[in-house]
């Protein structure tokens, strides 16, 4: 009867305890608060009463002698602990999803913004991780058995850690690399790098790799290490706009100002160009040609890349159709 008592009492300070907290989140934070409160009010209904039910349980069963009484009061415990992971990491998920949808969700947005949703995810992943360990070692030290086994493992000869350390090498390091990436500054989710000849934008940051799509939509997924270890470019290190570049072989006879004239109007006919700047200068002369190089911003990576391939392809339509005198040459010179 006392144990029915408790339990009940339990199951009605659950019902109190959501009513009560919906009453709080709808009145007293006064709507400042609310984006926050309520998500993690819905989310963490279940759990938390659970965990007040189980916690109830838990304190109305004596401990008693050993039979079925400690037995189901340690059935009990492992209940507890195991709902009491399960809120805490719920409330982390909760946590994690009001944040992004309070952040901008276009990746071509502030450093700031990306930096935040870079972060976020790795931490709360670690963080999930951790309470899991927690929960699973509070779980093992109950059973006596296991508790003394794990002892006697740590006091002996440290072969055992030697071959654990080493199996989980590549892991932890992938893991530590990843919050290293995260909190180094060096990229963020939405930044659009230059790996091995290749470009794209990260899309997601994790604890143990990177994904990177790249121009042709190719999923790249490379370890974290890969960016502890390796120098890679950053086109959005300080902002998003980026600047494209193109090359150009002409004869040594073509007109530079006329090219120059028929590349601003390429430029600014283009709704690619984020109206900032370009420039077409000759960059590099060869014994058969001249090299030209344009240079044109544009808002993002995929924007300065299409840029970059209309611009190309207008100057040699213009070459071809207009002055195919300008095209590269080779000369020779005939003495009888």
């Amino acid at each position: 009867m006392r144990t029915a008592l408790i339990v009940l009492a339990a199951l009605a300070a659950a019902v109190v305890v959501d009513l009560v907290s919906g009453v709080l989140v709808r009145r007293v934070a006064r709507g400042r608060y609310k984006w926050l409160l309520e998500p993690l009010r819905r989310a963490c209904r279940r759990p938390a009463a659970v965990v007040l039910l189980v916690g109830a349980l838990y304190y109305a069963l004596p401990p008693g002698p050993a039979g079925w009484q400690r037995d189901l009061r340690h059935a009990t415990l492992l209940v507890l602990v195991a709902v009491g992971a399960w809120l805490v990491i719920k409330a982390l998920h909760a946590a994690e999803a009001v944040v992004f949808s309070r952040l901008p969700s276009d990746l071509v947005t502030t450093r700031r913004v990306r930096r935040a949703r870079t972060q976020i995810r790795p931490m709360r992943r670690l963080t999930v991780a951790v309470v899991t360990i927690l929960a699973v070692g509070l779980i093992l030290i109950t059973f006596r058995p296991i508790r003394l086994f794990g002892i006697s493992i740590l006091t002996s000869a440290g072969v055992v850690g030697a071959v654990i350390g080493l199996s989980a090498r590549t892991a932890l390091g992938n893991a530590f690399a990843g919050i290293q990436v995260a909190f180094a500054d060096g990229l963020q989710v939405g930044d659009v790098l230059v790996v091995d000849g290749e470009w794209g934008r990260v899309e997601e940051v994790k604890l143990t790799n990177v994904v990177i799509r790249l121009w042709d939509d190719r999923m790249l997924v490379l370890p974290t290490t890969y960016f502890t270890d390796r120098p890679f470019q950053n086109w959005t290190r300080n902002e998003s706009r980026v600047i494209g570049k193109i090359q150009l072989h002409v004869d040594h006879t073509a007109d530079l100002d006329d090219l120059r004239q028929e590349a601003r109007r390429l430029i600014e006919s283009s709704p690619l160009w984020d109206r900032d700047r370009w420039v077409l200068q000759m960059v590099d002369a060869t014994p058969q040609t001249v090299v030209i190089q344009v240079q044109a911003s544009a808002a993002d990576g995929a924007s300065a890349w299409d840029l970059r391939c209309d611009l190309r392809e207008g100057l040699i339509r213009y070459l071809r159709d207009q002055h195919p005198q300008w095209l590269p040459r080779t000369r020779s010179e005939y003495q009888p």
